[in-house]
C-alpha cells in the first residue's frame, strides 16, 4: 500500500499539535503541512481544550513530555477527537508508562523517530474516523490480501480464506497500517481493549495460526514479520 498525501487540503485534515518545545511542535508540523494536512499548535492542553471548540480538528497529538494526566482526561472529557500520545524513540516510553496513557483514554501511543510511521499511522486514524462519520464501504488491500470489513470476508490472491474474529481483527489492524511495528502489548489494546488480562503468548498463538491461513510458507513467513524482542508488522 502506497502512502500517498491526502487529494485535497481541508479544515477537516485539520490536526492540533500539543507540546510545551517549540522546535518538537514546529518540527511536527512541518511534516504534516509537507504531506497534505493544515496543522495547528498550542503549548498548554487549556490551549488545546478551547482549539477543539472551532470547527475542522480531525486529530490531536500530544508531546508525551507534557506528563500532565489530570489534563489529558480534561481533554477527553471535552472531546472525542483522536488523541495520539508522541514520544521520540531516542528516549522511549516504557511498556507501563503506555498503558497509563491508554488508561487516559488516548487512541494511540507512538514512540518512534520515523516520520514514515507516525504519517501511516495517523492516516490510518483519521482514514478510520472519516468511514466510521461517512458510513462508507470499508475495504483494504495490500498486495494480495483482500478484506472487505462490511462482508468479513477475507481474500488471498482471489481465495476466500475463513477467519475467526479475532484473526480477522489483528489481520485488520495490520492492514490499516503496512510496514508499521506493532508491539505485542499494542495489538493486545487493540484487538482485546484496554485492561484485558491477556498473556502476550495468546497473541503468538493467534498470530501463528493467521499466518497458516495466509501465508504460502508458514514456517518461512513473507507477509506478517515477527521483530524479535518488540512485535510483528505486516510488509506492505
Amino acid at each position: 500500500m502506497m502512502l500517498l498525501p491526502p487529494s485535497t487540503t481541508t479544515k477537516a485534515n485539520t490536526i492540533l499539535i500539543v507540546s510545551q518545545s517549540g522546535l518538537f511542535a514546529q518540527s511536527l508540523k512541518k511534516v504534516f503541512d509537507a504531506n497534505g494536512y493544515q496543522s495547528t499548535t498550542a503549548s498548554t492542553i487549556s490551549a488545546a481544550v478551547s482549539a477543539t471548540k472551532e470547527p475542522g480538528t480531525a486529530l490531536i497529538i500530544i508531546d508525551r513530555r507534557l506528563k500532565d494526566a489530570q489534563a489529558i482526561r480534561q481533554l477527553r472529557q471535552v472531546t472525542s477527537i483522536p488523541i495520539v500520545a508522541v514520544q521520540d524513540a531516542v528516549n522511549p516510553c516504557v511498556d507501563e508508562e503506555c498503558l497509563q496513557d491508554y488508561e487516559q483514554h488516548v487512541d494511540l501511543v507512538v514512540c518512534s523517530k520515523s516520520q514514515r510511521e507516525l504519517l501511516a499511522r495517523v492516516r490510518a486514524i483519521l482514514r478510520r474516523s472519516s468511514q466510521q462519520q461517512r458510513g462508507a464501504h470499508v475495504r483494504y488491500q495490500v498486495g494480495p490480501i483482500v478484506m472487505d470489513v462490511d462482508r468479513h470476508e477475507v481474500t488471498i490472491g482471489g481465495r476466500m480464506v475463513e477467519l475467526t474474529p479475532k484473526e480477522f481483527q489483528i489481520l485488520r489492524q495490520f492492514l490499516e497500517a503496512p510496514n508499521c511495528l506493532f508491539s505485542r502489548q499494542e495489538m493486545l489494546n487493540r484487538v482485546w481493549g484496554e485492561g484485558y488480562a491477556l498473556e502476550e503468548h495468546a497473541l503468538d498463538v493467534h498470530i501463528h495460526a493467521l499466518r497458516r491461513k495466509i501465508e504460502q510458507d508458514p514456517a518461512c513467513p513473507k507477509m506478517i514479520i515477527t521483530v524479535r524482542g518488540v512485535g510483528y508488522k505486516l510488509r506492505g
